[in-house]
Parts: structure tokens; C-alpha cells; sequence
């Protein structure tokens, strides 16, 4: 199978990772997206503010790779403070709508002790199908 590194332009080099793969069937695995901007700053320290960058940041991923927030199929989000996402539920589907649309593809939570980069308060992964090359 030929895969395809994925990196949006004008981004920092991702070291260690990759941000995105593309499989030769059109599948597009998107690296976990943290709430830092292209140039690797955290800008927000909200939950809020970094969960619409790392949306922002996924979807930069997908239109790199010639997709859309349409082909997401699969999220899986990693939250380190529970309560936080349970109080901002509205807002958490206001903010997800406004950057990914009315997509809604299969997602899970988890909830975890810490995230590699220390200002992080969530991360996301996906998964995408962007249709055969």
C-alpha cells in the first residue's frame, strides 16, 4: 500500500509524528491535535479555545489531505478533566458545529490522567475516508 505523510502548509515540522497519513484506499488517519497553532504557541487556555483550534487543527489536516469535515468517520477525544467537558457540553456542540459542521461521525471519550504537552487540556484523533486514489 502507498501512504502519504500528510502536513498542512506553513505548519511546524511535527518531530517524532506525523499529523496525517493518507492509505492508498483513501483512508486518512489523522495524529492526535492538540490546541496549539500551526506554529506550535497555545494561544487559548480554555477548554473551549483549545478544543476549536484542535478542530481547526483537524481540519486543516483533512483539507491537506483534499478532504472535508464531511469524510470524518471516526473521532476519538482525550479529555484530562471530566467535569470541564460535562460543563461545557453547549457550548462544546456550538463550537463543534461552527467548525466542523453537521457531520457527526462515530466518536468516543476518554478520559485521562495527562497529556504530553503540559498547557494541553484535550487531544483528538481521527479518521477520515477521503474514496480511493
Amino acid at each position: 500500500m502507498n501512504n502519504t505523510v500528510i502536513h498542512p502548509e506553513g505548519w511546524a515540522p511535527a518531530k517524532g509524528y506525523a499529523n496525517g497519513v493518507l492509505g492508498g484506499d483513501g483512508t486518512l488517519y489523522i495524529g492526535g491535535q492538540i490546541g496549539w497553532t500551526a506554529d506550535q504557541v497555545f494561544v487559548e487556555h480554555s477548554f473551549i479555545g483549545q478544543m476549536e483550534q484542535v478542530l481547526r487543527n483537524i481540519l486543516a489536516v483533512l483539507e491537506a489531505a483534499g478532504g472535508t469535515a464531511e469524510d470524518l468517520v471516526r473521532l476519538t477525544w482525550f479529555v484530562k478533566d471530566k467535569k470541564e467537558y460535562m460543563a461545557n457540553q453547549g457550548q462544546i456542540g456550538q463550537t463543534y458545529r461552527r467548525v466542523l459542521g453537521r457531520n457527526f461521525p462515530a466518536m468516543s471519550l476518554v478520559v485521562v490522567a495527562d497529556l504530553l504537552e503540559d498547557e494541553a487540556l484535550l487531544e483528538v484523533e481521527g479518521t477520515a475516508f477521503l474514496g480511493e486514489k
